[in-house]
């Protein structure tokens, strides 16, 4: 019986110990302001990540949709996170304050905006290289859109020919998941 018992604790014992795998959420990043943001904050809600990009061609279509998908199931349950890039056609050459003005002004951007990094390469942004490992997508143009679920796994990835209205469907799945799990927490 004490073997047992032993036994039983030094399973729980190993398993508290045993090192959790790496997530979306265990990243930081720095904002569109300049403040470094750990993306822990949104753990628990679900996630759309995506590469912007200011005079792109998608940018008018991606940005409008984006802030709708915000506007309708956002702040508590679901965000856009948005990662500036410069690296396609350079197509977001302004600096974060410009950009930030831009999109704000032109979009009525709402969402979670982080400063110009880069998503491929050696030089990619350690969250970003996550997520092209882990979905087997890595952006090869602006609007990369990577949806992210409460625990921080990656559960789609779509090139910018996807539009946003194809994508709400699995984001709008997922987050009545969540609002249905939370109802029967309570």
């Amino acid at each position: 019986m004490v073997a047992a018992a032993a036994a039983a604790w030094l399973l729980l014992w190993a398993a508290a110990c045993a090192p959790r795998e790496q997530d979306f959420y265990d990243f930081k990043a720095v904002n569109i302001r300049g403040k470094l943001v750990s993306l822990e904050k949104y753990r628990g809600s679900v996630s759309l990540v995506v590469n912007v990009a200011s005079e792109c061609g998608f940018t008018d279509q991606h940005y409008r949709a984006l802030q709708q998908l915000q506007r309708d199931l956002g702040p508590h349950h679901f965000n856009v996170l948005a990662f500036p890039c410069n690296q396609f056609g350079q197509q977001e050459p302004d600096s974060n304050k410009e950009i930030e003005s831009f999109a704000r002004r032109t979009y009525s951007v709402s969402f979670p905006m982080f400063s110009k990094i880069a998503v491929t390469g050696t030089g990619a942004h350690p969250a970003f290289k996550y997520l092209a490992q882990t979905s087997g997508k890595e952006p090869t143009w602006n609007f990369w859109k990577y949806l992210v679920a409460p625990d921080g796994k990656v559960v789609g990835a779509w090139d910018p020919t996807v539009s946003v209205e194809e994508v709400r469907p699995q984001i709008t799945a997922l987050v009545r998941k969540l609002i249905l799990r939370k109802r029967e927490d309570l």
